[in-house]
């Protein structure tokens, strides 16, 4: 056993043993069973969904085209099935595996080179390190594309967000060029307030977009592409190869549809919250990125070893029973420590300026 899993099997076991949590949720599987079953009924679900026809699913597919001002949705139980799906078809149609799209994609990091094993899908990079890329780091990729992919916010650099010039730029090069951009929408529903400007304008820009109901929205898992009827066609041909067709998936549904009920209107108040939680840090001795949150969800820089500090974190957790944030983690600079935070309804609870206390004394000693 490593030092870090033994770490992670501790951290763990004392977040059980917590009351309360202050960052994202904090939940038992009894509970959120028992809730997805009151819901049923409170929504009206009294019918299973058949390998993702009817019921829970096909009302989540109608409210999320609704919302987003697409002609149609589609329901997948994973995000990374859903666009490696959906960037499939767009390089299928224009005769081109070369995707573009910037450098700390999830797609490049996280998914085991999956798009280009399964799918041949080739790399050209948008943008390198911590930036959002813009109409001109577009026209800078010579040659015929596939597709071209945003996400926002860009979440490894720190949920970064362009502004809305910037996003509007690209949509029009994209355009032009003839090139279908798709938006990694993976967290749309926390971005939207920075924007202040409606889903379907947002969701305008793009010519697919995926969005996931297990972030902000709270539900198990899954996530939804929407995009004109064809291409939503071609999708669920593309779910049932990649195994994604599931023989039921209500309770996902339902979970998701409980978060659009109750979670994604509060999200300008979870970025509020966000931003006066940042602006408290300063002063006991740590840095957020980006300086100014455009959502509810941002990185904590501080000086320090990431063994020493943790060890702080969890004494109190043991001390207050509240799980504070997840643990640190040491950055390139030995001296410095970082970790992500991400409010929604559980930190509206607290003051923010007492959770800027015990981030500083995990932090400081």
């Amino acid at each position: 056993m490593t030092d870090e899993t033994d770490f992670t099997d501790r951290f763990r076991a004392a977040a059980r043993s917590c009351d309360r949590t202050v960052f994202w949720r904090l939940t038992r599987p009894a509970d959120d069973l028992a809730r997805l079953a009151a819901a049923c009924t409170e929504l009206g679900i009294d019918e299973w969904d058949g390998y993702g026809s009817r019921g829970a699913v096909t009302e989540l597919e109608s409210q999320v085209a609704a919302l987003l001002g697409k002609p149609a949705a589609l329901f997948v139980p994973s995000g990374t099935l859903a666009q490696q799906a959906v960037l499939r078809i767009w390089c299928d149609r224009s005769g081109s595996r070369r995707v573009a799209l910037p450098d700390l994609s999830h797609l490049v990091h996280h998914e085991e080179d999956g798009p280009r094993r399964l799918h041949g899908l080739e790399w050209e990079f948008l943008t390198t390190g911590r930036r959002t890329p813009v109409a001109a780091d577009l026209a800078a990729v010579p040659g015929r594309l596939g597709a071209a992919l945003t996400e926002l916010p860009l979440r490894d650099a720190g949920c970064l967000l362009p502004s809305w010039d910037d996003l509007v730029g690209l949509s029009a090069a994209a355009r032009e060029r003839g090139v279908p951009l798709h938006l990694d929408g993976a967290r749309l529903w926390e971005s939207q307030p920075f924007y202040d400007r409606p889903l379907p304008e947002i969701a305008g820009l793009f010519d697919s977009v995926y969005v996931s109901f297990y972030k902000g929205l709270g539900a198990q898992a899954g996530a939804c592409v929407v995009a004109d009827q064809d291409v939503v066609d071609e999708l669920r041909v593309w779910r049932k190869r990649m195994g994604g067709t599931l023989f039921a998936m209500t309770p996902y549904a339902v979970g998701a549809l409980l978060g659009l009920r109750d979670e994604l209107p509060r999200m300008g108040e979870y970025a509020d919250w966000a931003r006066s939680l940042a602006a408290a840090l300063p002063s006991r001795g740590l840095r957020v990125h980006p300086a100014e949150p455009g959502m509810c969800t941002f990185e904590v820089y501080a000086d320090g070893v990431a063994e020493e500090v943790n060890e702080r974190l969890l004494d109190l957790m043991a001390a207050e029973r509240t799980v504070l944030c997840g643990p640190f983690r040491q950055t390139d600079d030995p001296g410095t420590v970082v970790t992500e935070v991400s409010c929604y309804a559980a930190a509206t609870a607290y003051d923010p300026e007492k959770v800027a206390d015990w981030l500083g004394q995990v932090v400081n000693g």
